[in-house]
């Protein structure tokens, strides 16, 4: 064996560079930043935009909580997250609908 060669452990054989939920992640910044560049490059309004980018990331984030939990599905931690991002969405569709 080379010199230059260094034996791997099976965790770094097994890890990807990204996981599903970086993965996931990334997904949901693309959705709300597609969202803002749709708003922006046509006329629906930055606002619209964004809320559209929030339901696609909506998808994603009930992918991850619902179909593929990181956690258990009895885990108090589910489902504040749903709270969280549900509340979230509701304070950006009010504020880009209510003037």
């Amino acid at each position: 064996m080379p010199f230059f060669r260094r034996e791997t452990t099976s965790d770094e054989r097994r890890s990807p560079i990204l996981d599903y939920y970086d993965r996931v992640i990334v997904g949901i910044a693309g959705s709300i930043l597609g969202g803002a560049l749709l708003g922006v490059a046509t006329a629906l309004g930055v606002t619209t935009g964004l809320f559209v980018g929030a339901l696609v990331a909506t998808l994603l984030v009930y992918d991850v909580v619902f179909r593929n939990p990181p956690l258990p599905a009895t885990d108090s931690r589910v489902a504040a997250s749903v709270i969280v991002w549900h509340a979230a969405l509701f304070v950006a569709a009010v504020a880009a609908y209510v003037r």
